[in-house]
């Protein structure tokens, strides 16, 4: 069973420059800073809720817009989970999580299955929450499940304040991811009948 369950990701392209570290027993300490202080908002919020310890460092073209860069620090959470979780003996797996942020309600459930999927059921009335495009949201999670080998299922019950509602979705994921990653001490080797995820 691994002890170090951490990870540093280093991605550097023509459009962004990203440093991602992550650790997933911490204390949901954070350091963030994207350029775009929704989505800085947003995975300060997924640092403290899943009380993984995180930073990030970025910069990329934004005078094109917002989307290289979340993309980019979507994948390289995503790989930084991968290689984190490792071989995934002794967790959970699963996680399940109904998170509301006033009138919004959002249940987000993962399975670090090791195979990609991501159902996303949101609407955002906004196409933009601050410099944010709220699109990015559903691009987001859609490259953290291809990069970290998860399934993902967003579902807003329901809501009609944006921001609430993005809220209640990086929470929910990171509730749900938390409860993912946590060990059971019963379970030898991995969770499934296959012997291997």
């Amino acid at each position: 069973m691994e002890n170090n369950r951490s990870a540093e990701v280093l991605r550097k392209t023509t459009e962004t420059e990203v440093l991602l570290e992550l650790e997933l027993d911490g204390t949901g300490r954070h350091q963030v800073d994207t350029e775009i202080p929704f989505f800085s908002h947003m995975l300060t919020l997924f640092a403290a809720h899943s009380l993984c310890n995180l930073k990030v460092a970025a910069r990329g073209d934004l005078e094109v817009d917002d989307h290289h860069i979340v993309e980019d620090i979507a994948i390289c959470l995503g790989q930084a989970i991968s290689q984190a979780v490792g071989s995934k003996q002794g967790i959970n797996r699963y996680g399940e999580a109904t998170i509301p942020m006033d009138e919004a309600l959002v249940r987000v459930v993962v399975d670090l299955s090791g195979r990609p999927f991501l159902a996303y059921n949101v609407k955002l009335e906004r196409a933009h929450i601050g410099s944010f495009a709220t699109e990015n949201v559903a691009e987001f999670f859609r490259a953290v499940a291809n990069h970290a080998g998860m399934n993902i299922h967003i579902d807003m019950i329901r809501g009609s304040n944006s921001h609430h509602i993005a809220e209640a979705v990086f929470k929910a994921f990171a509730r749900a991811f938390k409860a993912a990653i946590t060990r059971e001490p019963r379970i030898e080797g991995v969770w499934s009948t296959k012997g291997k995820l």
